[in-house]
């Protein structure tokens, strides 16, 4: 699965879903206090998002029916009734991340499949593939761009370090964890830095076929914009 668009089954559950009918639906699972009426909405299918919303939703409908004192009804009434509102909400901006998604598909696709590497060095990488094209009726045209980036690893003193000194093997496993989470970040801050190139009007012509990330100058690790390679070439 990949961690940049919305899977085929999630896409399937959302477009099989009514926003009006499913309003009705909670809103009679409020009043009657039972979550039977969402049953045949497919919810679980909608992704991570949606399905932690749902299940939100029924257990606040369980903790009212539960409730004893007024005082306790009136308080799991009142977030029974949000997280309803919660979970409307939830499918209603999934479908317009579908939306926007199917949009994008028409000028632009960014490979989001990623294999793991086998083993971190020191210096990162991240390789997209897209394909863009300016016009729907333009052939695709196809690139790649690698995010480059190597993670400060120093020891954090502000810490006390251990007393017993960690094996060499198990410094190394620590250290490999480590790249790993800092790739994971880097992926992340990749894939939807070349989206939102693409979303604003980029071309595809001006993406580098490589791109060393920059790093926050005060904490020296990676932030929402380190790797944003329009601004430093817009500068």
């Amino acid at each position: 699965m990949g961690d940049l668009y919305i899977t085929s089954a999630e896409k399937e559950a959302l477009k099989s879903i009514d926003s009006d009918e499913l309003d009705l639906a909670i809103r009679e699972c409020v009043r009657s206090v039972k979550p039977s009426q969402l049953y045949g909405f497919n919810l679980e299918s909608c992704g991570l998002y949606v399905s932690n919303k749902l299940r939100y939703f029924q257990k606040s409908i369980d903790s009212h029916s539960r409730a004893k004192s007024s005082k306790k009804r009136d308080e799991t009434a009142e977030s029974m009734r949000r997280a309803g509102d919660d979970l409307t909400h939830a499918v209603q901006q999934m479908q317009q991340r579908m939306e926007e998604e199917e949009k994008d598909n028409l000028l632009f696709r960014i490979d989001d499949n990623i294999f793991l590497p086998s083993h971190y060095s020191d210096r990162l990488e991240v390789k997209l593939r897209y394909q863009w094209r300016k016009n729907t009726t333009d052939d695709w045209k196809h690139g790649t761009i690698t995010f480059l980036y190597t993670p400060d690893l120093s020891p954090d003193y502000r810490f006390p370090l251990p007393k017993r000194k960690p094996s060499a093997s198990k410094l190394a496993q620590e250290r490999q964890d480590q790249l790993h989470r800092e790739w994971e970040h880097l992926k992340l801050l990749s894939l939807h830095s070349l989206r939102d190139f693409f979303r604003s009007g980029g071309n595809g012509h001006d993406v580098p076929e490589s791109y060393a990330v920059i790093t926050d100058p005060y904490s020296r690790s990676l932030n929402n914009f380190s790797a944003h390679f329009w601004r430093q070439s817009s500068s």
